[in-house]
C-alpha cells in the first residue's frame, strides 16, 4: 500500500489558484452527544507572508479553542502552523502546541527536502523533548500543508470515489493516506446561502480527538477558492460540525452560489 501511494504521488506538483496570503477563515465548532447539540467552541485559518531564513514564506496558522464556559468537560487550546514553499506549497517547518483536556504535545519539525529527511523535536506533557530524524519523500507534507494542498486539487479530473493519495508526518510517523472525492452538492449555508460545493473525505489517522477512517467529511465551494463551508465528523466521544461564520482576503471572487 505504502509503495503504490508513493508511486502515485510521484508527480506531486501543484499550482495555487485557490489561496493568497491575507486570508482568513473562522468557525464555529458545534458539539453532540446524544441527542444535545451545543455551541462548544471555534477556530480559525489564517494565511500570512513572512520570511523564514531570508526567503518569502506561506506562514499558515491554524487555532482552536473550547469556549471557557465548556472547558470542565474538555478543554482545548490548540495552535497549528506551517511555514511553506509559495511556489511548490512543500512544508519547511510545521510547529504544533496543543492543550486538550489534561494532555500537552509539542512539536517542531524542520524539513529538509534535499535531504529527504525531516528533523523532529517533540515533548509529551513533562517528559523530556525528544530529537529525531525520519525520512521522508518529496510529497510529504505535514497536516497543515495538507490541507492547503487538497484546496489546490483540481477535482474535475476526479469521479466519485475516486481517491487521491497524500502522504503527511505527524507524532514522528508517516503516513500514507487518501482524501475520497464524494462529488459535488448544493448545501445551505447561513452566511451563504445555498452554496454549490465539493465534497470529499479525507482518510484520518485516529488522535485524541478524532476517530481514524473516513468519518469526516468536508464541503469546500464549487469555485477556485475551495473555501471550506462546512464539516462534519465523528469524535472518539460524539459528533461535531464546523460551519464558516465569517472570512476575508479571498484570492478569487465567489461564483458558487445558487439563486433562489
Amino acid at each position: 500500500m505504502l509503495q503504490l501511494t508513493l508511486m502515485a504521488q510521484k508527480n506531486c506538483a501543484i499550482e495555487n489558484n485557490s489561496f493568497k496570503a491575507g486570508e482568513q477563515f473562522n468557525y464555529k465548532i458545534f458539539y453532540n452527544w446524544g441527542a444535545l447539540w451545543m455551541e462548544a467552541g471555534e477556530a480559525s485559518f489564517s494565511v500570512f507572508l513572512n520570511n523564514l531564513n531570508g526567503k518569502s514564506v506561506y506562514h499558515f496558522v491554524g487555532l482552536g479553542a473550547t469556549y471557557p464556559k465548556y472547558d470542565w468537560f474538555y478543554k482545548v487550546r490548540d495552535k497549528y502552523e506551517s511555514y511553506a514553499d509559495t511556489a511548490t506549497i512543500k512544508p519547511i517547518r510545521f510547529i504544533r502546541e496543543a492543550r486538550e483536556a489534561g494532555s500537552y504535545t509539542y512539536d517542531d519539525y524542520v524539513f529538509n527536502h534535499n535531504r529527504t529527511k525531516v528533523y523532529t523535536s517533540s515533548k509529551r506533557n513533562r517528559k523530556a523533548s525528544k530529537l529525531d530524524s525520519i525520512y521522508i519523500t518529496s510529497c510529504t507534507n505535514d497536516v497543515m500543508t495538507a490541507i492547503f494542498y487538497a484546496r489546490c486539487l483540481d477535482f474535475s479530473n476526479y469521479k466519485p470515489k475516486d481517491t487521491i493519495p497524500i502522504t503527511f508526518v505527524l507524532d514522528g510517523e508517516i503516513f500514507p493516506s487518501y482524501i475520497r472525492y464524494l462529488g459535488k452538492e448544493t448545501i445551505k449555508s447561513e452566511l451563504l446561502g445555498n452554496v454549490r460545493c465539493i465534497k470529499f473525505s479525507p482518510k484520518l489517522i485516529e488522535g485524541t480527538i478524532f476517530k481514524g477512517g473516513e468519518g469526516m467529511v468536508v464541503w469546500v465551494t464549487d469555485d477556485e477558492n475551495k473555501m471550506p463551508v462546512y464539516v462534519e465528523t465523528p469524535i472518539i466521544v460524539g459528533t461535531i460540525k464546523v460551519r464558516l461564520f465569517k472570512y476575508e482576503g479571498l484570492k478569487n471572487p465567489i461564483n458558487c452560489i445558487v439563486p433562489k
